[in-house]
């Protein structure tokens, strides 16, 4: 599993020993009852690292639950513009502030401290961004690449974890933290999404037959307990280790830096739209929480649609 890594000390020295305690409390929060990825828990500590420490420099003193009380619109309009000086972009100017709103947010409703400015500030506004699904025919190009080398463990596992990842819309860190023992021979799969939400995908014969095949060719033990995928050394197979062998394919391949892990699960999104799936079927497939979310991939059909039309229409 994807470790938790709280806040430095480092940071940490800068506040009284009370907001120590209430940040602690925080981070418990975060990662036992909030169940966040910890993709998520380490965006929400760098963020509050980020803003801890323009603070003590902007008040010159400790941060206290009092510091954090007193922040006016124009101190948070001031950590904004810091951040723009440092080269953050709008995107990540707008994660930093969802970070800091979260634990505001938090110590309000525990009756730790309240700010009355943080929900008059708002954070830079941000383009809609469409999903980067992968073409059919580009799938078939990573899929036929990882066929070239059966003999190959490693291989086999990427070719495994793509496989899975495409034909059940999984994200890679739901992939990475199955376990054997989570696997299903038949059926359908279930998995443990983000905020601890389960939900449960169908299990395609091709997706389950590549799963076990290279189950049974591991050389390490294989108990239910163990990782599902594994690295070179028999740990946990790491989301970088995944998404350098799909870097190295792409290039190969001259496909484009949108091929991601990640794209699997838009292209598995898009091509069951497209096959005529409707997006309440894909929201459950997916997991998300809100149809809002999901109806992105009409917009991605409609402008493929569009493209296709203006390639064969005939008075274009």
């Amino acid at each position: 599993m994807a470790e938790f890594t709280p806040i430095e000390e480092s940071v940490l020295v800068l506040v009284t020993p009370k907001m120590r305690a209430l940040l602690g409390e925080w981070q418990d929060y975060l990662q036992f009852e909030k169940s966040v990825s910890p993709h998520t828990f380490r965006a929400y500590i760098g963020d509050v690292t980020k803003f801890l420490t323009f603070l003590a420099e902007h008040t010159g003193e400790d941060i206290s639950e009092n510091s954090l009380s007193d922040m006016s619109l124009r101190d948070f309009r001031s950590w904004l513009s810091r951040r723009t000086m440092d080269g953050a972009s709008s995107a990540t100017r707008a994660r930093n502030l969802s970070g800091i709103k979260n634990l505001l947010r938090w110590a309000d409703r525990n009756g730790h401290l309240h700010n009355a400015a943080v929900s008059a500030i708002r954070g830079p506004k941000l383009p809609r961004k469409n999903p980067k699904p992968l073409y059919e025919g580009q799938i078939e190009q990573l899929f036929d690449l990882l066929k070239e080398t059966p003999e190959d463990i490693q291989t086999q596992r990427n070719y495994a974890l793509f496989m899975l990842l495409y034909g059940c819309g999984l994200r890679i860190s739901e992939a990475l933290d199955l376990n054997i023992g989570d696997f299903p021979k038949e059926g359908f799969l279930r998995v443990m999404g983000k905020g601890g939400k389960e939900r449960i995908v169908p299990l395609l014969d091709i997706v389950r037959n590549n799963v076990f095949d290279y189950i049974e060719r591991r050389t390490v033990k294989t108990d239910k307990s163990d990782p599902l995928f594994i690295g070179a050394r028999g740990g946990r197979m790491s989301q970088q280790i995944a998404q350098d062998a799909l870097r190295k394919m792409r290039r190969l391949l001259e496909l484009p830096e949108t091929a991601t892990p990640h794209a699997f699960r838009h292209s598995f999104a898009t091509h069951l739209l497209q096959n005529g799936a409707n997006l309440r079927e894909i929201q459950e497939l997916l997991g998300h929480a809100s149809l809002s979310t999901t109806q992105r991939y009409t917009d991605v059909n409609a402008a493929e649609l569009l493209k296709v039309y203006k390639a064969a229409h005939p008075r274009d």
